[in-house]
């Protein structure tokens, strides 16, 4: 085998050692992402069943921001019948 493959190889396997390190960093920043959510939004709804305001708020906020069927199904809101699993959420500034 010559040098220079054998330095290609060494190569591969080095990048293949780096994308295997960046990919448990992403998976484990998406976990991350995904429980502050979770507990971002299990603070709101124990809020909004103790204040009538925030709750009406909240709902309204939830009519733009849901898009699609099945989630808005999941906070009794009218469906849209949007099929589309990716659709794109409305830009919004507070």
């Amino acid at each position: 085998m010559s040098k220079l493959k054998r330095l290609i190889e060494q190569r591969e396997a080095v990048n293949a050692r780096i994308r295997q390190e960046q990919n448990k960093l992403n998976s484990s920043k998406r976990r991350a992402d995904t429980r502050r959510k979770v507990l971002a939004g299990a603070a709101m709804l124990e809020w909004a069943k103790k204040d009538d305001d925030f709750s009406a708020r909240l709902m309204t906020e939830l009519k733009v921001f849901l898009v699609r069927d099945g989630d808005r199904a999941l906070f009794g809101l009218p469906l849209v019948g949007n099929k589309e699993s990716n659709a794109t959420f409305p830009n919004r500034v507070a």
